[in-house]
């Protein structure tokens, strides 16, 4: 993997739409250590905005963009079905990528992406910065800390109620719930199940798009000696209830993206129990009172602009992966699987495509 030339990264953004701008170029624009000093686009507004705001020369197609050899970093903030041809075109031209998500959507595409980027001996690093949301950071700590005991199951959701109509329900353009938001909970999800494949149940359904991509996903992963996963990503939920659960032997905990509560106990507190083959005396149903540990934690002020944080904590591990060879934090292999995951779920749910 070749460094960076220069201790100032000089980024190159394909695209400068909803993520291109808001996210990439709006993080890159605020950070000392990176310069966005090219943008493409098809849009005349949005690259003459890239000019206005960020200084950058801006192309129409990325190709010619592409071309240049100032450029330490490409971001491929394209739209979903062309994150594998973008990025290889960036491959071929010889430079570093960093590739919004989904990467794609079938493990012989990450394998082609993975095996041009160890030909050009460039790098090859995927944006799934919800690795670093503070909630899900705050759930792993609870986790690792071992209070709620042997995790049985958790619960992952980001549902809600919406009516969508853009690009993104499409299948053509690689659109859908799994994709777009999955992608996200995957990442997170198989951090939590550990190494290895899971046994995969998935469910689709559309329910509110006007595309004829999903909008409704119910994904059950399971593996021996793990906890259960179940992960659901619903536009049809008017009473969405939570983002996490955990199930735990000794415990518990609940929450959203600001807030999380947790309770546990102590085993050497609690009553001492054993097990009985006869009747209860009185009819009795089993019944104590155990002694509960609750605890809460609130987002910071600091992270409450979730997006912002994400995306500054990945650009700055990404920071020293290019200027000082420091590993990567979220690899292609890591990707890898979780496509292979998103392609089962697709497999077991051939959805009809729209007729033009």
């Amino acid at each position: 993997m070749a460094r960076a030339k220069h201790k100032v990264i000089r980024v190159g953004i394909i695209g400068q739409g909803r993520s291109g701008y808001s996210l990439h170029a709006a993080c890159l624009a605020r950070r000392r250590n990176y310069k966005v000093v090219a943008v493409t686009d098809p849009m005349a507004d949005c690259r003459a905005q890239a000019e206005r705001e960020f200084g950058a020369d801006a192309y129409e197609d990325h190709r010619e963009m592409l071309q240049r050899d100032d450029l330490d970093l490409v971001v491929n903030a394209a739209p979903s079905h062309l994150h594998v041809p973008f990025s290889l075109d960036a491959f071929k031209a010889g430079h570093n990528v960093v590739c919004e998500k989904p990467l794609a959507r079938r493990v012989a595409e990450v394998d082609k992406l993975m095996a041009a980027a160890r030909k050009a001996k460039k790098l090859l690093a995927i944006f799934q910065q919800s690795r670093f949301a503070p909630y899900f950071v705050q759930v792993q700590k609870v986790i690792a800390s071992g209070v709620l005991g042997r995790i049985v199951m958790v619960k992952i959701a980001a549902n809600g109620f919406s009516r969508r109509w853009d690009w993104q329900t499409l299948q053509e353009y690689g659109g859908g719930n799994l994709l777009n938001t999955g992608s996200h909970l995957l990442d997170q999800a198989l951090q939590l199940l550990g190494p290895g494949m899971p046994n995969i149940t998935c469910i689709m359904d559309r329910a509110n798009t006007f595309g004829d991509a999903e909008d409704h996903v119910k994904l059950i992963m399971h593996r021996k000696g793990r906890p259960t996963i179940d992960m659901e990503i619903s536009s049809c939920c008017a009473y969405p209830l939570y983002s996490y659960q955990v199930y735990g032997t000794r415990g518990g905990l609940t929450g959203g993206r600001g807030e999380m509560k947790w309770r546990y106990f102590d085993p050497k507190r609690a009553p001492k129990q054993k097990l009985t083959r006869q009747p209860l005396a009185d009819r009795q149903y089993c019944r104590e009172r155990l002694k509960w540990t609750e605890r809460t934690w609130t987002v910071p002020k600091s992270k409450s602009n979730m997006f912002a944080y994400m995306s500054k904590q990945f650009y700055g591990h990404l920071y020293r992966t290019l200027t000082e060879g420091a590993p990567l934090v979220i690899t292609p292999q890591q990707v890898r699987r979780q496509t292979a995951v998103i392609e089962e779920c697709h497999r077991q749910n051939r959805l009809a495509k729209r007729s033009r």
